[in-house]
């Protein structure tokens, strides 16, 4: 997966501000293939998402992005050329894997990102990944794959 350090530093603003809850975005970009069978998953733009879940007590451990959001997110995305690869959401108090709650509600082929708010989670130490983590789910409950973040200039 591949963003730029704008695109970063709003994802990570965003998926921080709503602490103690789980924050939550959308991901929009381009699926590009690379070779036969490798895509690069280019991220261009962050839509940010209201965490839904009900009841609102239980939002420091999940969140529900509205459907709404998602069908403009699509609609807006259509239009630009681009697509939804996925979405993002925080794990306060957790590391930046997909939980089992995570893999039963995601609906696959997607792009994951999540943002752990343990210090020293996941990412490079110190540096601007720290507590990030990417994930591919491909569906059929196959195995959620570790993604690469590059920061591109």
């Amino acid at each position: 997966m591949r963003l730029n350090l704008d695109w970063l530093t709003i994802l990570v603003g965003v998926l921080a501000a709503a602490a103690p809850e789980e924050g939550c975005a959308l991901l929009l970009g381009q699926r590009m293939l690379v070779t036969p069978g490798r895509h690069l998953l280019q991220l261009s733009e962050v839509w940010p998402c209201q965490n839904r879940w009900e009841p609102k007590r239980e939002r420091c451990q999940r969140f529900l992005l509205d459907p709404r959001e998602q069908l403009l997110a699509q609609r807006w995305a259509r239009q630009r050329g681009v697509q939804v690869l996925g979405s993002a959401h925080s794990h306060p108090a957790s590391p930046a894997q997909p939980s089992a709650t995570d893999l039963d509600l995601a609906v696959g082929p997607t792009l994951m990102v999540i943002r752990s708010g343990l210090v020293g989670a996941g990412g490079q130490p110190g540096g601007p990944l720290t507590g990030l983590g990417a994930w591919w789910l491909p569906g059929d409950r196959a195995a959620p794959l570790a993604l690469e973040i590059e920061i591109a200039s």
